[in-house]
């Protein structure tokens, strides 16, 4: 046996008029809905149903002893739980300044007194359709937000819960979406005691479709261990099996082994950023020359190549993802490597967390409350 389906909420309606007749006859004229009808005969009353009952739409009348019809949807409007009820003035005052006023204090609609029946039928039933599509638009945003909530705390716990203690090598990284789940992903794993793996990556897009081809390259990088320690086989092995399910999507990558004892980085990117230098010898940050292949999970490539770059004591390297560089200002003026590298030659004689602080602190101060219109993820580590 087939379930019934579940019956559509009854729609409640408030009649609010202190004259008796004026009620009977809105009664008869809206019987035909099949619809809840409440009655109210003071603004006092009218304002007790509403907070208790939540109706669905209110004919209010105007003149009426005591609170009048405009004291009435004042306070409506002033109240969170009644402020969303739509509001219908059915009154004699027919002056186009009574009108305009009822409708600057938020009623939908006004119909002046004596109406027609079917004009009153056609008002109760364009504002009920309103008020419901409304309704059911914001249930949907609600349960695509509860949805992309739990999507978010999914792809959060992907990331590392902590970076590796590392002698001779600080660490910090730093995370952020433009929504509730984004496409980036960055990885710090240990590769043995002097030597750890960094991968930064973005998947394109924003939100759900981004966070799953982020949790993807996640769920790749992790099953290959034995290629943690070959920058260019790990690039080469994400591409391959990201061909057979990033499509129509792609991701940018770049990894990055750091050994601590030798003193060396070996990067090797695929359409990533390349990563930033500090020197502390000579005190610049520069862009480094990182030769790459094309996106992950576009088409095969062939070999990847290795850069190798020595460090000393004091020097820093930022691995970041483009969202951080292309940043819009409310100007629409874009952040760019020039910045960044300013921010990070300003602050790489302090720990790589306080540069992660100082660069979201320079993000802020360029963005002037303009929202992200795209991911954030970079990873900082120092030799000392």
């Amino acid at each position: 046996m087939t379930a019934a389906a579940n019956p559509e909420p009854e729609e409640r309606i408030l009649l609010v008029d202190d004259n008796p007749l004026n009620l009977q006859v809105l009664m008869e004229t809206l019987q035909s809905r099949q619809s809840r009808l409440l009655v109210a005969k003071n603004g006092e009353t009218a304002l007790t149903i509403s907070r208790k009952t939540h109706p669905d739409l209110i004919l209010l009348d105007i003149m009426m002893p005591g609170m009048d019809g405009y004291e009435v949807i004042r306070r409506l409007k002033a109240e969170a739980k009644t402020a969303d009820i739509p509001v219908i003035f059915l009154s004699a005052l027919d002056q186009t300044g009574d009108k305009v006023r009822g409708l600057e204090l938020g009623a939908v609609d006004y119909v002046t007194k004596p109406f027609q029946a079917e004009e009153v039928l056609a008002r109760v039933d364009t504002h009920l359709t309103i008020h419901r599509l409304r309704r059911e638009v914001q249930q949907q945003k609600d349960q695509l937000e509860r949805e992309l909530e739990t999507v978010s705390k999914v792809q959060r716990n992907l990331l590392p819960k902590s970076l590796p203690a590392m002698e001779g090598l600080q660490l910090a990284a730093h995370y952020e979406t433009s929504r509730y789940a984004g496409g980036d992903y960055y990885d710090v794993v240990k590769i043995d005691a002097d030597k750890i793996g960094v991968m930064v990556a973005d998947a394109e897009g924003h939100s759900t479709p981004a966070a799953v081809l982020m949790a993807m390259t996640c769920a790749l990088f992790r099953s290959q261990k034995h290629l943690w320690d070959d920058p260019g086989g790990m690039i080469q092995t994400l591409n391959r099996h990201l061909c057979k399910v990033a499509e129509p999507s792609f991701v940018t990558g770049l990894y990055m082994t750091v050994d601590i004892a030798q003193r060396r980085v070996q990067v090797a990117r695929a359409g990533h950023p390349p990563p930033m230098f500090y020197r502390a010898a000579d005190g610049q940050a520069t862009e480094s020359h990182v030769p790459g292949v094309m996106v992950l999970g576009f088409d095969d490539f062939g070999d990847v190549p290795v850069t190798t770059f020595d460090l000393a004591p004091g020097d820093l390297v930022l691995a970041y993802t483009d969202g951080l560089t292309e940043r819009f200002s409310a100007s629409e003026a874009i952040y760019g490597e020039e910045r960044l590298l300013t921010v990070l030659q300003n602050h790489a004689a302090g720990s790589p967390e306080r540069l992660c602080e100082a660069v979201m602190e320079d993000l802020s101060r360029f963005a002037g409350g303009r929202p992200a219109d795209d991911d954030q993820a970079f990873v900082a580590f120092k030799l000392v």
